[in-house]
């Protein structure tokens, strides 16, 4: 039998055990380890979800230990499971696997799918922040209001809580978050969803959440996360690159994946971008997918009200300038846009928003929401009133202000995919008569 150990970040890793490992007569997942999310390593994977060739929980550890496990038990293969990171980086830990003695996999496209019995949509991206979830919204809205269907989201896994309690999350309220006890960037996922009146889904178990989603939907929508594959094989697959991040669409895994495999490739916030950045993308596009089709688009920034005061915090989304390497995102863009005065956020910075200012060197005055426990949301919030800002400026999918409760106005910054050469409303209805 082939021990196994997985390379995750609790989400892709637990899927691929679903998929791979779980019911594998031929193979044992020994552990996992886990990165990228603080905390996710002083956890296991329940023998509950795991199944009956498993009579123990499995164990989680941080992946900084990764060439000691492989050695102390004997691991044969190590799978890599995550998502977001340079080419570079995983030949790196490559490297590091084979030097240790073991097997180094990357599970591919058709091994990760689902099949769905309901016609799929897949909405992905080649980094986290290109304007993915945007995309995702915009067309959840058009099956819906235009051409009258009933639309169930599944999105990518971010359980950072008790597993079991979320082998199968369904969000279709407020009250949905609040009882998960979901974090900032879940809630930066689920919210925008539940304010337009879509029920979105995710969790541990793909399998039965599609099977769920499939019960309330006449169509499926994928949003996948940061830059990751589909879980769920589509009909239609999109994929946003960023012209503002020069040829990161072929430099991160596994963006590149979707790069390649994209039925069309929407090159988004060119009203940001340099001309000569969007002819980059279009020239990889020839190169590693000929035949997706190219749709140029803006991303629209529209502020809730516009702001009196002068000297304001930026909130940005966690994700994008963390591991998505933005040195700010688009409340900052806002805000440089009004003449604001905008004050560098690293000065103020408390505990665990310490700790990510130093743990991502490329950041400097944008403040990421970072929220994946009470104690980083407690440190957001004691950071924006240590700044002594008049007013908050935030770009983040949530209402920071239901969650924060700050005494300083707050405003905030939302933003829409304006396409320019071709229209979604055009793609879905071509596929909508093929599909119907």
């Amino acid at each position: 039998m082939k021990n196994v150990l997985i390379m995750g970040a609790a989400g892709k890793d637990f899927h691929i055990f679903n998929m791979l490992y779980k019911n594998n007569p031929n193979a044992k997942v020994v552990c996992f380890t886990a990165t990228q999310i603080p905390g996710i390593e002083e956890r296991s994977f329940p023998k509950q979800l795991a199944g009956a060739n498993y009579d123990a929980d499995i164990p989680i550890y941080p992946e900084s230990k990764l060439a000691q496990l492989i050695r102390e038990h004997n691991i044969d293969e190590v799978v890599f499971a995550y998502s977001d990171v340079s080419n570079q980086y995983v030949m790196e830990k490559a490297a590091l696997v084979n030097a240790a003695g073991a097997d180094f996999k990357l599970v591919g496209l058709e091994e990760m799918m689902l099949k769905s019995d309901k016609p799929c949509i897949a909405v992905t991206a080649v980094r986290t922040g290109c304007g993915k979830s945007q995309t995702s919204r915009k067309i959840a809205l058009l099956l819906r209001d235009r051409f009258n269907k009933k639309v169930a989201v599944i999105r990518h896994p971010m359980p950072y809580g008790d597993l079991v309690k979320q082998e199968v999350q369904k969000f279709s309220g407020y009250e949905d978050l609040d009882a998960a006890e979901c974090t900032i960037e879940e809630r930066e996922e689920y919210e925008p969803y539940i304010e337009n009146g879509i029920t979105v889904y995710a969790g541990v178990n793909y399998e039965k959440i599609l099977r769920e989603a499939e019960k309330d939907a006449d169509i499926i929508i994928w949003d996948g996360g940061n830059n990751d594959m589909p879980f769920v094989k589509p009909d239609l697959y999109f994929v946003v690159a960023d012209p503002l991040r020069e040829n990161h669409e072929i430099l991160y895994y596994p963006g590149i994946v979707n790069f390649c495999a994209a039925d069309y490739i929407i090159i988004n916030k060119e009203n940001s971008a340099k001309e000569e950045s969007i002819k980059t993308i279009e020239q990889n596009a020839k190169i590693f997918n000929p035949n997706a089709k190219i749709i140029h688009a803006d991303s629209v920034l529209a502020l809730n009200q516009d702001p009196k005061e002068k000297r304001v915090i930026c909130v940005e989304d966690g994700p994008s300038i963390t591991h998505g390497e933005m040195p700010y995102g688009a409340a900052t863009v806002k805000a440089k846009e009004l003449g604001l005065e905008i004050i560098n956020a690293k000065e103020f910075a408390v505990g665990t928003i310490k700790e990510t200012y130093q743990k991502y060197k490329h950041l400097s005055y944008a403040l990421p929401a970072m929220g994946y426990s009470k104690q980083q949301i407690a440190d957001l919030k004691e950071t924006i009133e240590k700044s002594n800002a008049e007013a908050v400026i935030y770009a983040t999918p949530i209402n920071l202000e239901r969650l924060l409760k700050l005494s300083i106005p707050c405003y905030r910054v939302k933003y829409e995919l304006k396409e320019k050469n071709i229209a979604l409303e055009e793609v879905l209805k071509n596929f909508l008569d093929k599909v119907f």
